[in-house]
C-alpha cells in the first residue's frame, strides 16, 4: 500500500509543477491557456481544480462536483491553492467540464479552473488525507441515503430531516422569481413544489423536493452561494414542514405535480397558507421598487463594462450587441474591437446589470457561436475621435429611447429572465394577427412552434424551435416599427405554451 502511496502523491505533484512551468501558461483571465490545456489532456474522471481560494474546506471543493454525480475522491493541496477530485464515472467527469466551460466555477466568490487530470484514478493514503476521507464518507452517506459513520465532527450530515428547505435571500438587489429557484435547485432533484413570501421585510421561499437526499445535497451545495455575482445570497435550512400545501399555481406558488391547480389572485392564495402563519407575497410594486431604490447604490466597486467574445464577426454589430444585453440592463456604449472583430465591449449603467447580463448570457449561442462574456478591466468604453471609426464598430447608446431600466420601479425589473425559447411580446398594433406575427418571426430566420395571444391582443406569447432562435428573433425584431406609432416590444418569456 505504501508503495502505492508514493506513487499517487508524488504523481500528483509533478502534474502540478508540469503545469505551472510553462512561462505563458496563463493569459489576462486564464481563458486561452485553459482551453489548450483541455484538449491536451484525454477526459479522466480525475478533475485538476487550480486557484482555490485560501483555507477553502474540502466539503466546497466536493460541492462543486456533487450536483453531477458522486465525488469518489478528493486530495487537497492546500499549500498550492489546488486540488484533485475523482468522480464515480468519465461520464460526469466530462459533464462536469463541460457545464463549468459555459459557466465560471466559482469557489467563495472566486473563479477556479478545473480540467481533466492525467491520472485515471486518485490513491490517496487515509492517514494523510484522514479529514477529506472523512467528509467524502459524510457526503457519500447522504448521497446514499443512509446516516454517516464518520467522525460527526467534521461535518454536520445527519440524515436529512425533510425534503423542504427554507430559503432566505440577502443582498436582494435583483427581484429574484420563483422560476429562478426552480432554475438553480432543479439540477439537485425533482423540485415538486416552491412557495414564496415576504417574512420580516425579507423575500423567503420554502421549497420541496421529491427526496430529501435531493434537499440534503442542494443545500450543501448553495448554502451562502450567489444567485448573480456578489448579490442575492441564499441562505438555506431545512425547513419544520415535510410537505408544502399548495392551493394556487401562479407567481407566488406552484405545485408542479398538480398543473392543473387555478391561478387563484395572489391574496386569496395567501390566505390559504394558514400553514405558514400570516405572510404576504412579495408584492411585484415593492419588487420593483427595491430593486430601483438599491440598484444604484450597489455594485458600484464593480466596472459595468463587460467583455464578450468568440462572436460572429460576419453578423454581429453594435446594434445587435445593444438589443441583447439591454434585456438586462441598459447600455450605454458598444465598441467592437478593430484588431479582434470576434471580441466586443459592451459598457452598461452599473456594475449590478453588468453582472446580470453576464449571469445570463454567458454561453448562450448567438449568430451560431457560443458566445463568452466575463467583466472587462476596462471602467469605461472610449469613444474614437471624429471621422476615425470609418468601419462604424462603435457607437454611443447613452441616449436611447429604448433603455428598458431608466424609469424606477419600472415593471421591467420583474420581467428579467434568462434566455428562453419562448418570447413575449407587447405593444402588438390592434389588426395584427396571428399569422402576421408568425411570418414576421419566421423571417428572422426561425421556425414558429407555438403561438398564443393575450386576452386584450396587445400581448402575447411566440415559441421559437430554439433559444438561439428566440435571441436571434429578439434581436432582429425588439423595436420593430409595425407602423402606426407601434413598435413591438420582444423580451424573454419564464412561460412555455
Amino acid at each position: 500500500m505504501d508503495g502505492d502511496v508514493a506513487v499517487g502523491v508524488k504523481r500528483g505533484s509533478d502534474e502540478l509543477n508540469m503545469y505551472s512551468s510553462s512561462p505563458n501558461s496563463m493569459t489576462a483571465n486564464g481563458s486561452d491557456s485553459k482551453k489548450q490545456r483541455l484538449d491536451e489532456s484525454p477526459p479522466s474522471r480525475v478533475l485538476h481544480i487550480r486557484k482555490l481560494p485560501n483555507e477553502v474546506s474540502e466539503t466546497e471543493v466536493i460541492a462543486l462536483g456533487l450536483p453531477f454525480g458522486k465525488v469518489t475522491n478528493i486530495l487537497m493541496l492546500k499549500g498550492k491553492n489546488q486540488a484533485f477530485l475523482e468522480l464515480g464515472t468519465e461520464e460526469a467527469a466530462i459533464t462536469m467540464v463541460n457545464y463549468y466551460t459555459a459557466v465560471t466555477p466559482q469557489v467563495r466568490n472566486t473563479p477556479v479552473f478545473i480540467q481533466y487530470s492525467n491520472h485515471k484514478e486518485l490513491k490517496t493514503d487515509s492517514a494523510l488525507n484522514q479529514r477529506a476521507q472523512a467528509v467524502l464518507q459524510a457526503v457519500s452517506a447522504v448521497q446514499d441515503g443512509s446516516s454517516p459513520s464518520s467522525d460527526p465532527g467534521v461535518l454536520d450530515l445527519a440524515p436529512p430531516p425533510s425534503p423542504v428547505l427554507r430559503i432566505i435571500i440577502d443582498n436582494m438587489f435583483y427581484p429574484v422569481t420563483l422560476d429562478v429557484l426552480q432554475q438553480i435547485f432543479s439540477k439537485f432533484g425533482t423540485v415538486m413544489k416552491i412557495i414564496t413570501f415576504t417574512k420580516n421585510n425579507q423575500f423567503q421561499a420554502l421549497l420541496q423536493f421529491s427526496d430529501p437526499v435531493n434537499a440534503q445535497q442542494a443545500k450543501l451545495s448553495l448554502d451562502g452561494q450567489n444567485i448573480y455575482n456578489s448579490c442575492c445570497t441564499l441562505r438555506i435550512d431545512f425547513s419544520k414542514l415535510v410537505n408544502l400545501n399548495v392551493k394556487y399555481n401562479n407567481d407566488k406558488s406552484r405545485d408542479y405535480t398538480r398543473p392543473d391547480l387555478p391561478t387563484g389572485d395572489g391574496e386569496s392564495a395567501n390566505k390559504d397558507h394558514s400553514l405558514l402563519g400570516a405572510i404576504s407575497p412579495l408584492s411585484a410594486a415593492a419588487a420593483a421598487a427595491a430593486a430601483a431604490g438599491r440598484v444604484a447604490l450597489s455594485g458600484s466597486g464593480v466596472s459595468g463594462v463587460l467583455l464578450a467574445s468568440n462572436l460572429n464577426e460576419e453578423m454581429v454589430t453594435p446594434q445587435s450587441l445593444f438589443t441583447l444585453f439591454g434585456v438586462y440592463g441598459d447600455v450605454q456604449r458598444v465598441k467592437i474591437l478593430y484588431n479582434k472583430k470576434d471580441s466586443a465591449l459592451i459598457q452598461l449603467s452599473d456594475g449590478n446589470q453588468a453582472q446580470l447580463a453576464m449571469s445570463h448570457l454567458n454561453g448562450q449561442k448567438v449568430f451560431g457561436k457560443v458566445m463568452r462574456v466575463t467583466l472587462s478591466k476596462h471602467q469605461t468604453v472610449a469613444l474614437p475621435r471624429e471621422g476615425l471609426d470609418d468601419q462604424l464598430l462603435t457607437k454611443d447608446f447613452s441616449g436611447s429611447p429604448l433603455h428598458r431600466f431608466k424609469k424606477p420601479g419600472s415593471k421591467n425589473f420583474q420581467n428579467i429572465f434568462p434566455p428562453s425559447a419562448t418570447l413575449h411580446l407587447s405593444n402588438i398594433r390592434d389588426g395584427v394577427g396571428e399569422d402576421d406575427l408568425r411570418l414576421l418571426f419566421s423571417n428572422s430566420g426561425g421556425t414558429v412552434k407555438a403561438f398564443k395571444f393575450f386576452q386584450d391582443r396587445k400581448m402575447s406569447l411566440i415559441q421559437m424551435s430554439s433559444v438561439e432562435e428566440a435571441i436571434q428573433a429578439l434581436m432582429d425584431l425588439h423595436n420593430y416599427d409595425m407602423g402606426g406609432n407601434h413598435h413591438l416590444k420582444v423580451s424573454f418569456s419564464k412561460s412555455t405554451i
